[in-house]
């Protein structure tokens, strides 16, 4: 399976933490929010829910693209937000465990043009086939 969303940039967008990754509907965002790379997402939380195991997510801005693998939790519940942790730990809101990025890791291209609110992020999700590694 392949799902496909979009996102939006915020003067905000810092991208600094070193153990997440995350996604938002919300359009607003704080420095704190550092592990934030994309607002005002357009995803459907009941078709993530029909992902599952390993899966290779590839953010694209513009001509820029960066990709990032992990292990689809499968009691993800979120509606507002779309983790990925680089931990094993889940939570409703975590739609990825056993991340081999965290935001801070992120091509620093990409990032910077997140901090313009016009700028558009396409998030690819696509399950691994034949990948039972667990990462």
């Amino acid at each position: 399976m392949k799902y496909v969303f979009y996102c939006y940039g915020h003067h905000n967008i810092r991208a600094t933490h070193y153990k997440t990754i995350e996604f938002t509907k919300d359009p607003e965002l704080t420095v704190r929010g550092d592990c934030i790379v994309g607002v005002k997402a357009n995803f459907d939380s009941s078709e993530l829910k029909k992902l599952s195991g390993n899966v290779k997510v590839t953010v694209e801005v513009g001509t820029l693209k960066d990709t990032f693998k992990a292990v689809i939790n499968p009691c993800f519940d979120g509606e507002n937000e779309i983790v990925f942790r680089k931990s094993k730990y889940n939570s409703k809101r975590t739609l990825g465990i056993r991340s081999n990025k965290g935001s801070n890791k992120l091509d620093r291209n990409i990032v910077q043009l997140m901090q313009n609110p016009d700028t558009v992020m396409k998030v690819i999700i696509e399950e691994i086939k034949g990948d039972s590694s667990g990462l």
